[in-house]
């Protein structure tokens, strides 16, 4: 059978719904995948017939797609383990399987977006995409003179400088970011550098979605008009 018929391991797993590719890769390297009854190995690829096994039950065929905007609440965990008692699947409680793309810090409010459809997650997601991330800040005190001008030129974190990023005042202790660079708890740590304290951080937007008119603590599914938006705006995107 030619390789054209056949299909990355982690591509497949991905595409039934059950997970990112990251996951499946996670899954894969830790024993819990099978193909016809032989244990998969990274790399692994999937040929029509072929029988894939998570956990000892049998893949099917992709679920329709899901795409879920939530305006998280503070003290939600972006994380798919239900041990964690805070975690934003329960907190859902939507009826099929989703995960979230990316996360939020705990403390943060603001824009998530939840789906089963495991390609997006890896178009959104990858650093070399620079898809927009809004965001909303306050901090601990009065903002100084050269804050916004440090903030927009980048500054040194976790063992690099930060990108030049779009930052406005919006009042004594509050700012606008806009930012294409995704760093752990990024805006926390900049703001740290900087000598100030972060208070509250709301994301707004992601790339066209945003949570106009979506109260906190709720969701909703993304409209057809954003979703067709969203893909156009990420069709040239990386996705591996």
């Amino acid at each position: 059978m030619s390789n054209k018929d056949s299909i990355s391991l982690n591509k497949y797993i991905s595409q039934t719904g059950l997970c990112s590719r990251r996951e499946a890769d996670r899954m894969i390297q830790s024993g819990r995948v099978f193909i016809n009854s032989n244990v998969a190995s990274k790399g692994n690829r999937v040929n029509p017939g072929d029988k894939v096994t998570v956990d000892g039950q049998l893949i099917k065929s992709k679920p329709k797609s899901i795409y879920i905007a939530l305006h998280k609440p503070p003290g939600i965990t972006c994380t798919t383990d239900r041990k964690d008692k805070d975690n934003i699947i329960d907190y859902i409680n939507h009826p099929k399987r989703i995960f979230p793309i990316g996360r939020l810090d705990k403390a943060s409010t603001g824009l998530i977006l939840l789906t089963n459809d495991g390609d997006i997650v890896n178009k959104i997601l990858r650093v070399e995409n620079t898809h927009e991330k809004e965001y909303i800040v306050t901090v601990n005190k009065v903002i100084a003179s050269d804050f916004i001008k440090k903030m927009s030129q980048g500054v040194p974190i976790l063992g690099t400088q930060t990108k030049k990023c779009h930052v406005v005042k919006l009042g004594h202790k509050k700012f606008k970011i806009i930012l294409t660079q995704g760093l752990n708890q990024r805006i926390r740590r900049m703001c740290q550098y900087l000598g100030y304290r972060v208070v509250t951080l709301k994301r707004i937007r992601i790339i066209n979605i945003d949570i106009d008119h979506l109260p906190l603590g709720r969701w909703r599914y993304l409209t057809p008009q954003e979703l067709s938006e969203l893909t156009n705006n990420i069709q040239s995107s990386t996705k591996s």
